[in-house]
């Protein structure tokens, strides 16, 4: 179980940090491209993509390590163990590129959400809208608000993935063949 966990998860988590590394680069470099909103479904779909593993990872444990059985608290065990995995990547591949490569991220996406807002938002919603960001700004600057903040992306995501997963997978008996 532990070698399928630790190269499950490590390739989901090179699956989803090389997907959001080349989406932050293109929606660091053009913000005002489409609001960020590609690089969020494509920043979504590519954690279930790369959770997609999990089930792959469960099913070959129970089939051809586990003679066919697997509980659903294994199976999702091992689901939060890969998503976690996954999740670390994601994180560490994260803080890599925003302190080495887009340290003004979070200023430019700032100012293009409340740019977007100007055009459907009285100035009363503007100013709030700003004193939120600006209030998510510094609480980002926090190393540990900047961890949490991202595992909270991706975690729910590999959660979902693990939940569904076990609860298909489980078998309390072998299939007779």
């Amino acid at each position: 179980m532990k070698k399928n966990v630790l190269v499950f998860g490590l390739i989901a988590g090179l699956v989803v940090s090389l997907f959001m590394g080349v989406s932050m680069t293109v929606m660091y470099n053009n913000l005002n491209a489409d609001h960020g909103v590609s690089s969020m479904v494509i920043g979504y779909l590519s954690m279930l993509v790369a959770f997609s593993f999990i089930f792959v990872a469960v099913k070959n444990y129970r089939d051809k390590q586990n003679g066919g059985v697997i509980s659903f608290g294994k199976a999702f065990k091992m689901g939060l163990l890969i998503a976690l995995i996954g999740s670390t990547m994601y994180v560490i591949t994260w803080a890599f590129l925003y302190n080495f490569y887009m340290p003004d991220f979070m200023d430019r996406y700032c100012a293009q959400m409340i740019e977007n807002s100007k055009a459907t938002s009285t100035p009363a919603e503007i100013q709030q809208l700003t004193e939120q960001l600006n209030t998510q700004k510094e609480m980002y600057k926090n190393p540990l608000y900047f961890i949490l903040f991202t595992y909270f992306e991706i975690f729910p995501v590999g959660l979902l993935v693990s939940l569904i997963t076990a609860f298909i997978l489980k078998r309390k008996t072998a299939k007779v063949a």
